[in-house]
């Protein structure tokens, strides 16, 4: 199989750079008032990623002030996703950094996909954020 573009194929530099992708990533969300973050370990389930990151938005609005605040937090360390779906609807926005996956969901829609029991067999990292709520 052929690693997608940047992706590193030395383990330990791998999960670190990931992991410290996923940190940067939630903190920009939680900087923007984003909910139930959620980090998602899928790097024993061979997913097409090592990390998920889920969270929601109560407004279309906020769905792209949270995924513009990502997406400039990680610009700032160097990183650019690889790919973005999502941005024009504001329902699901999806930010692709190959270690990382985000996901930016308007309430409802995170509601409707339930993506967080679609990977359940996932491992759940605590972020080590402080609950904002």
């Amino acid at each position: 199989m052929t690693p997608r573009p940047g992706h590193a194929e030395h383990g330990s530099h791998r999960r670190l750079a990931g992991h410290a992708l996923l940190r940067a990533a939630a903190q920009a969300a939680a900087s923007k008032k984003a909910r139930d973050l959620v980090a998602l370990d899928l790097r024993s389930l061979g997913g097409v990623c090592d990390y998920f990151l889920i969270c929601s938005a109560s407004s279309e609005v906020q769905v792209k002030a949270v995924a513009d605040a990502i997406e400039d937090g990680l610009d700032e360390r160097g990183a650019r996703p690889w790919h973005v779906e999502g941005r024009e609807g504001r329902r699901w926005v999806l930010l692709d950094y190959v270690e990382v996956v985000v996901h930016v969901f308007h309430e409802k829609t995170r509601e409707y996909y339930m993506l967080d029991r679609l990977w359940g067999d996932a491992r759940s990292l605590d972020l080590g954020l402080e609950d904002t709520d």
